[in-house]
This record gives C-alpha cells, structure tokens and sequence, in this order.
C-alpha cells in the first residue's frame, strides 16, 4: 500500500511561487528527490508515484482550487485504497512564523479551507499533516490578498530552504515514523549563510 503525500495549493501559473502554494512546492522538491517519472493526470489531481527506502509513494497536488481539496484526496484515497492515517498533508500556515515546520498526527482546520474540506471529504482529522509556516500580513494587509501574493525577495532564502526542509521531514517520516521525526524537525528553519537574517535566529514557537 502507497502512502500518499498531498501539497496544497491553487493550480495555474498565476499562483506558482506564492504564499498559498507551499504546499505544491514541498510536493515538486519531493518529486525531484524522489526521481518520479514526471506527473500524470488524475484524481481529480496532478500526480507521481516514487519509493523510497522501499516504501511506495504517491505524490498529489489537487487541480481543485484550494477550498475543494478534499475531493481530489478522497478520490485519491478510494482508487488507491489507502486509508486516511496512511496520508500526509502539506499546507501553509499563517500562525506560525516564516520557515517554522510543524508535523502532527491530527488536529483541526485551524481556518484553512483546503485542509476543512479534507476533513469534510474524508468525514475524519486524524490525518497526519505538515504546516509549513508563512506569517502574519503585515498591518493594514488582508490575509487573502497575502497569501495569494508571492513571498517577498527578503523571505525568498528563508522560504527556499524551508521548503527544502520540509521535503526533508517527510522523508524521515516515511523513514522513521512520525514521532521521530517531529522530534527533529519540528521548528524553525535556520536562515541559509551568507543570506540575510542569517545568523539572527528562527524567533518563537507560533501559537497553536
């Protein structure tokens, strides 16, 4: 049995590389590690199969738009016959601050929609997931103008090599289990060297 490990994100060029879409981009470093063949459709989804350390993988990104997610995993889900505790869900996180991972093995919404409609389309939460963390909008910024934006030049480094982190925790969970690598990776992402912010520090924990 796959596990299936889902990004989410907005299809389309016009939202590559913003906030929103994190989740994609931790799904496409996956792909590159992984050596997939390339991504077929279906599922109402883009997706790719891998393995690593002999586990069969299926990479998604849902084509859906964000906020009917759930749809493509479920189907994903039915045709695959995995079950939802064999599913990884990657998503950007506005509570916590830019590059910090947090693995969890269930949990609730905590307001976004791509992970409510999972939850409503599965009928169920205890799914693992992966919150990749984007910040807070600046005073004065509504929060759907800012996720949809692309990160600034000054996140750039620091998104970059949180992206690349994350690829990194859900390896080690396929590798070592979850509890493991929560202990890990947990966190915040260190600036790159020689990047800017590097050397001051991730900052605090956001709040759950």
């Amino acid at each position: 049995m796959p596990r299936i490990i889902v990004g989410l994100g907005n299809p389309g060029p016009e939202y590559e590389g913003t906030r929103h879409n994190v989740g994609f981009a931790v799904v496409d470093a996956l792909a590159r590690r992984l050596r997939t063949a390339g991504w077929r459709r279906g599922f109402r989804s883009l997706w790719a199969e891998g393995t690593w350390r002999g586990q069969p993988v299926v990479l998604l990104k849902p084509q859906t738009y964000m906020n009917l997610s759930g749809e493509a995993v479920a189907q994903a889900c039915r045709n695959l016959r995995v079950p939802p505790g064999e599913v990884l869900v990657i998503y950007d996180d506005l509570d916590l601050p830019p590059g910090h991972l947090r693995l969890r093995p269930r949990g609730s919404a905590g307001g976004h929609r791509g992970v409510a409609s999972i939850i409503a389309s599965l009928g169920r939460d205890d799914f693992p997931r992966l919150r990749v963390g984007i910040g807070r909008p600046p005073a004065g910024v509504d929060a759907a103008d800012y996720v949809l934006a692309p990160f600034a030049p000054a996140e750039q480094p620091l998104m970059a090599a949180a992206v690349q982190r994350a690829a990194e925790a859900v390896l080690a969970v396929l590798a070592t289990g979850l509890e493991r690598a929560m202990s890990r990776y947990n966190g915040p992402t260190p600036w790159p060297s020689g990047t800017q912010g590097a050397g001051t520090g991730g900052g605090g924990e956001g709040e759950e």
